[in-house]
């Protein structure tokens, strides 16, 4: 197995969604791997937990990463949300990763879940869960 790609596909699926012109035009910079000091913007997207699995085989080491990007907003209604989270979907399933070590063999999305939270659920969350294998070569 091989941990050592995943700084480098961190960083690429960071730049992925800094870089998509659509999700700029919704969030601006508003794309956080860290929420920043002071004041959060009403509509953000964050990088979330990633759990990585042994994905090796005879021909190379590799991994599978299974890994979340949230939509947050605390405007009314999720209707803005669901628009931000399907071009984070379509920026990571449609575009292409460049890592500084390995390669993206696949990239898929797995699941989304919307949900209120925060002081009396007027915080809306959408937490797109992707999965990605890894080859370290």
């Amino acid at each position: 197995m091989s941990y050592g790609m995943a700084a480098a596909f961190q960083s690429a699926v960071y730049q992925r969604l800094v870089g998509d012109v659509t999700i700029g035009d919704l969030v601006g910079g508003a794309v956080f791997d860290a929420l920043p000091p002071g004041e959060i913007p009403s509509l953000y997207i964050t990088l979330g937990p990633e759990t990585v699995r042994d994905k090796s085989d005879k021909s190379s080491n590799g991994a599978l990463h299974v890994f979340i990007v949230s939509v947050v907003t605390d405007g009314a209604g999720f209707a803005k949300a669901k628009v931000v989270a399907a071009a984070v979907s379509d920026a990571l399933v449609d575009g292409e990763l460049a890592l500084d070590r390995g390669s993206v063999v696949g990239l898929w999305f797995d699941r989304a879940t919307a949900r209120r939270t925060g002081r009396a659920g007027r915080v809306r969350r959408i937490d797109l869960r992707f999965r990605a294998r890894l080859e370290d070569n």
